[in-house]
């Protein structure tokens, strides 16, 4: 998977990628991360890619650079590809989405994380192919948004996670029916007097699954 990343600060990523699951990814060349920063398409000489809106208070990115930097990488991969915004007010995601949006974006996409008010709506009629919502509320940086969708996905590419039941098995995963996960125990098999139910220690896999049923959330 190949993520083409437009942003003002590039370097926000790096923290949350260079750790955990999504390093893992990229260091075995399951994903690939690319960044564009925003700025470096700007006409202006102080670099702004901003202006006032019209109609409203508050600061919109221009559509120029934005255009810019969508052409040059539709020019460097010598196609189009799906165009993602990320937004507070359209698609809300959910597991069931996020399967079915991996399974449009395995390959190649871009996406596009503003700050400020919005984007210009011109940019969202010319380029956008899918606008999504992490849930209904606004951030300051939609790097951060970004970051929680691109994981979401990240963890479905084969061989990212250590064991393929782990993802069968999430909370709202097809096989539990949508339904949050049950709850789970490790040792000691009593910690301040709890005890670990005893059917999940009997080692009778019929009766473990059907507890695990029993017990979705």
């Amino acid at each position: 998977m190949k993520i083409h990343i437009l942003t003002i600060f590039p370097e926000t990523f790096e923290s949350y990628f260079w750790s955990s699951i999504i390093w893992r990814a990229i260091e075995k060349w399951l994903f690939t991360p690319v960044y564009y920063k925003l700025n470096d398409f700007s006409s202006d000489k102080f670099k702004r890619i901003d202006e006032k809106a019209y109609g409203m208070h508050g600061q919109v990115i221009s559509p120029e650079p934005l255009s810019k930097a969508v052409n040059h990488i539709f020019d460097v991969v010598w196609k189009k590809l799906p165009v993602v915004y990320m937004t507070p007010s359209w698609d809300l995601l959910n597991q069931e989405k996020v399967e079915n949006y991996y399974d449009k974006l395995w390959e190649e996409f871009v996406v596009i994380c503003w700050h400020y008010e919005w984007i210009d709506q011109r940019i969202i009629d010319l380029y956008v192919t899918y606008k999504i919502s992490v849930w209904e509320y606004v951030l300051s940086s939609w790097e951060l948004a970004t970051q929680v969708f691109i994981d979401t996905l990240v963890r479905h590419i084969p061989w990212v996670l250590g064991n393929i039941d782990s993802l069968e098995e999430d909370s709202f995963s097809k096989k539990l029916n949508r339904q949050k996960e049950y709850p789970v125990y490790t040792r000691p098999e009593e910690f301040e007097w709890l005890k670990v139910p005893w059917i999940l220690l009997s080692g009778n896999h019929k009766e473990i699954e059907k507890w695990k049923k029993d017990n979705l959330g």
